[in-house]
C-alpha cells in the first residue's frame, strides 16, 4: 500500500503515527531538512502542450494562465496552479522556527512531507504545558503546514497533545479561530504570522482554563449518549435521525474505560473524558487506509473537523 508520508523525522518518543527517522535533540535545521525529506525546492514552469496536426509532429504551445510545480530533486510533478499562485518552499516551513528554537525555547519534534511533497509540515513543542487533576499532563505545540496542490493554505496552528494518549486537539486563538491561514494568492510573511498568532502564554492559558472546566463538569449517562449523538450525527441527516452508530459504539467504549487515560480523575465521568474519547477515536481508532492517511485526516481533514465539533459540543455542555 502506498504511503502518504514521503519522509519525516522526529525527536523524543516515536510519534503516534509510528513513522519517520529518529534524530537526537537540538539538531540544526539543515539536518532536519535532510532527514525529514524537505531538502528540495519547488520549481515552476509554464504549462505546455503539443497541438496535433495532420501529417506533422505538431507545435509546442503554452498556456500562460497556469504553471506546473515540480520537485527540484526528482523532477516529479506536484500540481498545476494559476500564475498568481505563490509557492512556499519546504525550507520556509523550517525557517519559520529558527528564532523560535534558538531564542524562544521551542523544540522541533516532527517534520516531513506528505503526498510526494505536495504537503509539508513541521511541529514544535512550545515549552508550555499544564496538568489537570489525576496528573493528566497536556503539552503545547505549534504546527505549521502548507500544500502546493490546492488542498491547504499555509496554516499556523497551536495544538495540544495529551501525554497519556498522544491525543491532539487544536487550540483556539483569541479571535475564535483555530489557526492563522495565508492563502497562496498572497505572500507568506512568517513574522506577520507570528504577530497574528501572538506567540505568548495567553492562548495557552485560555485553552487550559477551558480544559480544566471540562474536567470538572460531571456527566450523567444520558448526557454522554446525547453528546455522542450530537457529535456523530450529520446535520444533513438530522430529520431522518441517521448517525454513525459504529463510531458511537466505539467512542462510548473509550469513554467507559477502554480509552487511554479514561480512568484518570480528569476524564472519568466528565466532559473532558467525552472530548478525549472522540479525539482518541479520530487519532488512533478511526478507520483509515494507513497511519499516514489517519495523520492527514486528523490534522488537516475530516478528523480535524470532527474534533473541533466535539470540542464545541463539550464547551456548550460546560457553559
Amino acid at each position: 500500500m502506498a504511503h502518504l508520508v514521503e519522509q519525516m523525522a522526529y525527536v523524543n518518543a516515536t510519534p503516534w503515527h509510528g513513522l519517520g527517522n529518529r534524530l537526537t535533540a537540538k539538531q540544526p535545521l539543515e539536518v532536519w531538512a535532510e532527514q525529514a525529506g524537505m531538502a528540495f525546492n519547488i520549481l515552476e514552469t509554464p504549462v505546455r502542450y503539443i497541438s496535433e496536426s495532420a501529417g506533422a509532429l505538431g507545435v509546442i504551445m503554452s498556456f500562460p494562465e497556469q504553471k506546473v510545480l515540480y520537485r527540484s530533486d526528482t523532477k516529479a510533478p506536484l500540481s498545476v496552479v494559476s500564475n498568481r499562485y505563490q509557492v512556499v518552499q519546504p525550507r520556509d516551513i523550517l525557517e519559520f522556527y529558527r528564532d523560535l528554537t534558538e531564542i524562544s525555547g521551542f523544540e522541533l519534534e516532527t517534520a516531513g512531507v506528505l503526498k510526494f511533497g505536495r504537503k509539508i509540515w513541521a511541529l514544535a513543542k512550545t515549552g508550555q504545558s499544564g496538568t489537570l487533576k489525576g496528573n493528566d499532563t497536556i503539552n503545547g505545540y505549534l504546527l505549521l503546514a502548507t500544500a502546493c496542490d490546492g488542498t491547504l493554505a499555509t496554516t499556523a496552528q497551536f495544538t495540544s497533545i495529551r501525554v497519556v494518549c498522544n491525543n491532539t486537539l487544536a487550540v483556539a486563538l483569541a479571535n475564535g479561530s483555530g489557526a492563522v491561514k495565508v492563502p497562496h494568492s498572497t505572500s507568506f510573511d512568517p513574522q506577520a504570522v507570528k504577530r497574528q498568532l501572538g506567540i505568548s502564554v495567553s492562548a495557552w492559558e485560555a485553552f487550559l482554563y477551558r480544559m480544566k472546566t471540562l474536567s470538572e463538569r460531571k456527566v450523567k449517562s444520558h448526557e454522554a449518549m446525547n453528546y455522542f449523538l450530537r457529535v456523530f450525527t450529520d446535520p444533513a441527516n438530522t430529520a431522518t435521525g441517521l448517525s454513525n452508530e459504529r463510531a458511537i459504539k466505539k467512542v462510548q467504549g473509550l469513554y467507559d474505560g477502554q480509552g487511554k487515560g479514561a480512568e484518570l480523575s480528569s476524564s472519568k465521568g466528565t466532559a473532558f473524558g467525552l472530548l478525549n474519547a472522540v479525539t482518541e477515536y479520530v487519532d488512533h481508532e478511526r478507520r483509515a487506509r494507513s497511519a499516514d492517511h489517519r495523520l492527514e485526516a486528523a490534522w488537516f481533514g475530516p478528523g480535524a473537523t470532527l474534533k473541533q465539533k466535539a470540542l464545541e459540543q463539550a464547551l456548550q455542555m460546560a457553559a
